[in-house]
């Protein structure tokens, strides 16, 4: 399975350390949309698209790559690190999904988890969640990847 994890970390790296640990189970190259063109992910079987979450929402730089993307037919999923848990009813990865699925992608999943946040009013307390991304959320990203995997093999 060729795997593609298309991801922006600004801040403190976090997205990038779920992204890389994503990679190693799936045997992905992890780029940032500056790295890559909008026609890449076409060439391969599933993509992950990922970014820290910045007032509820994904990185601009990584929604408009997809804007930017040609339609396709392929898999994806979406990731996201965030200071603050996902609102149940506006979860801030559903704008993503749903901008993926207009563009035609199977969007199989979301995975997110907490992580270092040093946004404006956390700076004053030196910011939340020092020590996350922690092992725990790197072992729940290597079996949401392995899940993806296992997915891949067992369909047609």
């Amino acid at each position: 399975m060729k795997t593609l994890l298309v991801c922006t970390s600004v801040s403190h790296g976090n997205t990038r350390r779920v992204a890389q640990t994503m990679a190693q189970v799936l045997d992905a190259r992890v780029v940032t949309p500056q790295e890559t063109a909008v026609t890449e992910p076409a060439g391969h079987d599933l993509v992950g698209f990922g970014s820290g979450v910045f007032s509820q929402r994904m990185h601009p730089d990584l929604l408009g790559f997809v804007r930017a993307l040609p339609p396709s037919s392929g898999r994806a999923f979406v990731f996201a690190t965030s200071g603050l848990p996902q609102w149940p009813l506006a979860p801030f990865t559903r704008p993503l999904v749903r901008l993926l699925e207009a563009k035609g992608f199977d969007v199989e999943a979301t995975f997110t988890c907490r992580a270092f946040d040093t946004w404006a009013p956390f700076t004053l307390i030196g910011g939340i969640n020092a020590q996350r991304p922690n092992e725990a959320d790197l072992t729940a990203a290597r079996t949401f990847a392995r899940g993806l995997a296992n997915r891949s093999t067992t369909t047609p």
